[in-house]
C-alpha cells in the first residue's frame, strides 16, 4: 500500500455521497468518476476515504467489474452485485436485498454504487427500503428517495421499486432499527 501523507492522508469523499439510512448505507458514483472523466488518482483518494471513514464494505451495482481490484489494494472490502434493473428478476434482487439487510443489521456501513447515480441505483435503494419495512407504501418511498437525493425517480427506478414490494417478505412492515 503506497505511503499517503499530509491533507491527503484521510482522502477525498466520493462524489455525490449521499447517505440512505444515517451512518449505515450511502450510495455514491463509482470511486474515480465514471467514463470520460474517470481519474485514477481521484479513485484511489476516494477509497482512501471510504477505508478511513471505516465502512465495512461497498456494494458496486455496476454491469462491469471495473477496477474493482483497487478496493483489495488499499485494504477495501467489497462485492460485485452487477444491477441492470427490475428484468433481473425478483428472486436475485431478493438476495441482493438479504444480503444488504445482514449488513445492516449487523450495524455495518455500506457503500452502494453504480457508475453513475441513476435510476437502477435510486430503485434499487429506494426498493430495499421498501423491502426492509423501513417505509411502508410506494409512494412515499418514492417521496422518501427523491427528497433524499434531490433526484426525481424514473421508470426504472419505479420498477425496481414496484419489484421488491411484490417480494417483500412477510412481516416487513416494521422500520429497521436505527
Amino acid at each position: 500500500m503506497p505511503s499517503v501523507r499530509g491533507k491527503w492522508a484521510l482522502g477525498i469523499p466520493p462524489r455525490h455521497l449521499t447517505w440512505i439510512l444515517k451512518n449505515r448505507v450511502a450510495i455514491c458514483e463509482r470511486p474515480g468518476g465514471y467514463g470520460a472523466n474517470h481519474r485514477r488518482v481521484r479513485r484511489q483518494e476516494e477509497i482512501i476515504w471510504i477505508r478511513e471513514n471505516r465502512f465495512s464494505c461497498v456494494i458496486s451495482l455496476s454491469p462491469q467489474p471495473s477496477n474493482l481490484h483497487n478496493y483489495d489494494e488499499l485494504g477495501v472490502q467489497w462485492r460485485h452485485r452487477p444491477l441492470n434493473g427490475a428484468h433481473d428478476g425478483g428472486e436475485y434482487l431478493g438476495k441482493l436485498y438479504e444480503e444488504l439487510h445482514r449488513f445492516v443489521q449487523a450495524n455495518h456501513k455500506i457503500i452502494v454504487h453504480r457508475e453513475e447515480i441513476g435510476d437502477v441505483l435510486l430503485g434499487y435503494l429506494g426498493g430495499y427500503l421498501m423491502w426492509a419495512g423501513v417505509i411502508a407504501s410506494t409512494p412515499d418511498v418514492t417521496t422518501a428517495i427523491e427528497q433524499i437525493t434531490h433526484r426525481q425517480l424514473g421508470p426504472a427506478a419505479r420498477e425496481l421499486v414496484a419489484l421488491a414490494e411484490s417480494i417483500r417478505p412477510r412481516g416487513a412492515t416494521k422500520p429497521v432499527a436505527s
